[in-house]
């Protein structure tokens, strides 16, 4: 029984753990990386077609992104999900398929304009997407799933997104048993419209995420509809509007929610019937589906709404833009308003147009509402850039940008605590930090080893570890991705922490050295502190 670390392993996105046991290969996640690739990952151990299984924990596409990939270079195996999980990806991996096949003929058109770039061919195309989608295998939360001799699974609602789950998996081999659980990624408490986080009480070894390992969220939960009207009313008596760059799946649906109180309070007093603009095609088929899964996601409030004939996430105003004519008028309309676009991280899609229109205007806001990786032009604009390039032109930030505290798909420090500490029956034998940045999931291990007494690791890519014999086979070390070229110089910043992290790690390994040679390590740290610490 073997487990294999491929992404998001002291990285954020590209989650990918690959499992080999029982004669079999199963991958768990299969995601893109978005922004900044910090490490290269580590390739497959097998080739595609020689995989078995793919086990998915949720819809991002940072943990499902790849997998038409898989099915391109001919993979046919079943992929185990929820079924909210397997509706979304019927929507998501379609939409990823569209963008790849777009940026690709972009880059062909470009090419041919200047014989010194060259083409791209994309990932994977519609055909590719709509295969992995047959391979889906819909399952209920809760239940037992035989998967195989010696393979069983269950998926159990971990309150990050419409349809998320942790992943408990029983492997069975030779007369050995071991309980792996992967955590997913563990959802923070009191979201709207979809349950907490439900915790699993036994397990031999754990994979957990530690997005937000290194803070805590507020401890009063906010007033979202409060920050939500001041951000609305001060902007509208602007006569500005308010952009809102957002995940297409969740966060978009949270917002609406909140909207939708706003509107029926009469709350906003500037522009009392402002219209709201949901500007993705991917966000409007999404918000039907979580009203086709809303008796086995939703949490009692929405529920309650439900039960009253209310759909809680529509309201009066609201407008739906699908065509691209549609989407083009939204900017012709002087009226204020708010604009949710995606993607989140403003990385692709509508809103790169929404932001060229308003990030100039100082009456507009950007109002940020989710996570923002390091190397998008959302963490750029939230950091503070004076000017940003949008579609090969320099735009200036003259608009206010803020951003709503507190609102996270994702548990802090404290609440992922809780979700390990939920294992009362039996505590695991070692703990996998991943998906965090590379910082954190060092100072993640190291706060649950120091203050719980976990035994807890971060491994780099590579990395593979033995479920028997509970040894490593083997210890991945960093490799730094291939710069692109024109990357930003602040990079190297990221490469020094990095090489930081990796010598903590290191002294945590010479224990059985001599004496000397420990002194000798010892002197040789503090001479480049003492050269640099000044």
């Amino acid at each position: 029984m073997k487990l294999t670390f491929i992404g998001a392993d002291h990285e954020v996105t590209g989650s990918c753990h690959c499992l080999q046991a029982c004669g079999k290969t199963i991958l768990v996640d299969y995601g893109m990386e978005q922004g900044r690739n910090i490490f290269e990952n580590a390739p497959l151990p097998v080739a595609p077609a020689l995989i078995d299984y793919v086990f998915l924990t949720h819809a991002h596409v940072d943990h499902s992104g790849l997998i038409p990939s898989l099915y391109a270079n001919g993979f046919r195996g079943k992929i185990y999900a929820t079924d909210a999980t397997a509706d979304l990806c019927d929507i998501m991996l379609r939409d990823c398929a569209h963008i790849q096949m777009q940026e690709s003929e972009w880059k062909k058109r470009k090419a041919k304009r200047n014989s010194r770039l060259e083409g791209a061919e994309p990932l994977y195309t519609m055909e590719d997407a709509e295969g992995a989608i047959r391979q889906f295998v819909a399952c209920e939360y809760d239940e037992i799933i035989d998967i195989c001799d010696g393979i069983k699974i269950r998926f159990t609602d971990i309150g990050h997104l419409l349809g998320s789950s942790s992943i408990e998996v029983w492997l069975s081999e030779k007369g050995q048993d071991r309980k792996i659980v992967f955590s997913g990624d563990i959802g923070n408490i009191c979201q709207p419209l979809i349950k907490d986080p439900k915790y699993t009480e036994e397990a031999d070894y754990v994979v957990m995420e530690s997005t937000y390992g290194d803070r805590l969220h507020t401890t009063e939960r906010p007033d979202y509809v409060r920050d939500l009207t001041e951000v609305l009313n001060r902007t509208f008596e602007r006569g500005g509007n308010v952009v809102i760059p957002s995940f297409a799946i969740g966060r978009t649906q949270e917002m609406l929610y909140f909207l939708r109180q706003i509107k029926e309070e009469h709350l906003v007093t500037a522009v009392p019937d402002f219209d709201v603009y949901v500007d993705s095609p991917m966000a409007v088929s999404a918000t039907q589906l979580f009203a086709d899964h809303e008796y086995a996601c939703y949490d009692e409030e929405a529920l309650e709404f439900v039960r009253k004939g209310i759909n809680p996430i529509s309201f009066r105003g609201l407008k739906l833009s699908i065509t691209q004519e549609e989407s083009v008028a939204i900017n012709f309309d002087d009226k204020p308003k708010v604009i949710l676009a995606a993607s989140g991280m403003c990385d692709a899609g509508r809103i790169k147009h929404h932001l060229k229109h308003n990030l100039w205007r100082p009456e507009s806001t950007i109002l940020f509402v989710g996570y923002q990786s390091i190397g998008t032009l959302g963490r750029a604009i939230f950091d503070g850039a004076e000017r940003v390039k949008i579609f090969g032109e320099e735009i200036d930030v003259n608009a206010e940008i803020t951003k709503i505290e507190g609102l996270s798909g994702h548990a802090d420090r404290d609440g992922l605590v809780a979700w390990l500490n939920g294992f009362t029956k039996k505590r695991p034998k070692k703990v996998f930090i991943v998906h965090g940045e590379d910082t954190v999931t060092v100072s993640f291990a190291s706060y649950l080893r120091n203050e719980f007494g976990y035994d807890t690791y971060a491994p780099y890519s590579g990395t593979i570890f033995d479920l028997i014999s509970g040894q490593f086979d083997k210890e991945g070390v960093p490799v730094p991705a291939m710069k692109k070229t024109g990357e930003a110089v602040s990079d190297v910043y990221a490469r020094l922490k990095a090489a930081g992290a990796r010598l903590i790690a290191v002294i945590g390994k010479v224990s059985g050295i001599s004496n000397k040679d420990k002194a000798k390590f010892a002197d040789q740290i503090n001479a480049l502190c003492d050269k640099y610490d000044r």
